[in-house]
């Protein structure tokens, strides 16, 4: 299986590398390197048509800082990516990109300018111009919430409606997602306790439940939803730490096994990966284990699609750990295999869902 992973780099030096992935012993093999991007931390794989996209920063006509992503073909294969284009996407940086569900309009969060983006899909597969650019508005009560922070957008099963995980306004801005009209529609918003700062989101695999993590409150929040109105109802929060823990720590990535019998998410400073057993009546999350890392910020992590196996990106150690996941129990269990790879941020399988 192919997978990929985004890092910090700068772009003289390799920023997006393609692996072969190990299904039966989850190790990764890089096969392929791309050079040429600004800081591509995120990407986003439609494993349909072979395609990636990938952010980074550009510079705009004033040249300042802005944002911008790159599609690529895959070659389905080797993993060998080929550049189709480059589009600047906003007026700021961003931090995050993802595909909808049926691989038509790429959006993007911008962390330091508050704003999303919708962008088209074109039929060759390359990013279309941006269409749509929605600028969020307010604060919170921490110093780092004195403006909005738009962190992460994700879609619900049905496609359609898109989340925005807003850091620094403590909330989560539900948007119509209109595809023909390539259109983000504000719709509703969700607040989150004040200081949280929510920063990714996984809707449960089978059923309607939802779950954010809050960078910094340390803490997880477990919603019900209701598809038919795109409304989430909060139903729990539960810290992401154990009790005898005092340092600093800082939130990051979540994810739903593919089983929908376990949440995972990751913590930075306590370097550990909180694992929570889901209560498939009521959506509530019970701690099973706060799982070490083996290396310090992991920023991001993946399941992997058969659920057999959990990667971390250790950002600071410049390595991807790779855990084995017991189904039962849900604990991870490290099986020794590393990929030593320079500040890596994101892992992606080509899967298709």
């Amino acid at each position: 299986m192919l997978a990929f992973i985004g890092s910090y780099a700068d772009s003289n030096n390799p920023g997006v590398y393609s692996c072969q992935y190990d299904e039966v012993n989850g190790s990764f093999e890089v096969t392929h390197q791309v050079n040429g991007l600004q800081n591509p931390t995120f990407l986003t794989v439609d494993a349909r048509n072979w395609k990636l996209y990938a952010l980074s920063e550009g510079v705009d006509e004033n040249q300042q800082r802005c944002g911008a992503a790159s599609s690529y073909d895959i070659h389905s294969a080797t993993g060998e990516l080929t550049f189709l284009n480059n589009e600047i996407t906003l007026p700021a940086t961003t931090c995050h990109i993802t595909l909808d569900h049926t691989n038509q309009v790429v959006m993007v969060s911008s962390y330091h300018g508050g704003m999303v983006g919708l962008s088209p899909v074109l039929a060759d597969g390359r990013l279309g111009k941006t269409a749509d650019i929605q600028q969020h508005h307010g604060a919170s009560v921490l110093s780092v919430q004195d403006r909005p922070r738009a962190h992460s957008v994700f879609l619900d099963r049905a496609n359609r409606y898109a989340g925005v995980c807003d850091l620094g306004l403590d909330k989560i801005i539900m948007y119509k997602l209109n595809i023909p009209a390539k259109r983000l529609i504000p719709h509703n918003e969700v607040h989150i306790a004040p200081g949280s700062g929510p920063r990714h989101f996984a809707f449960h695999t089978s059923y309607a439940f939802g779950y954010v993590i809050n960078e910094l409150g340390s803490t997880v929040t477990a919603f019900s939803y209701d598809e038919e109105r795109g409304e989430l109802t909060e139903i729990q929060t539960i810290s992401t730490l154990p009790e005898s823990y005092d340092g600093e720590n800082a939130c990051a990535d979540i994810h739903v096994s593919p089983d929908g019998k376990f949440l995972y998410g990751s913590n930075r400073g306590h370097d550990s990966i909180v694992v929570y057993a889901v209560d498939a009546i009521t959506g509530k999350l019970t701690v099973v284990e706060y799982a070490p890392t083996l290396g310090k910020h992991p920023r991001n992590f993946a399941i992997s699609p058969d659920g057999q196996f959990l990667l971390v990106a250790n950002k600071d150690s410049d390595h991807i750990v790779s855990f084995t996941r017991d189904s039962q129990s849900g604990k991870l269990v490290p099986n020794g295999k590393v990929l030593n790879v320079s500040k890596p941020v994101c892992i992606k399988f080509a899967s298709v869902e």
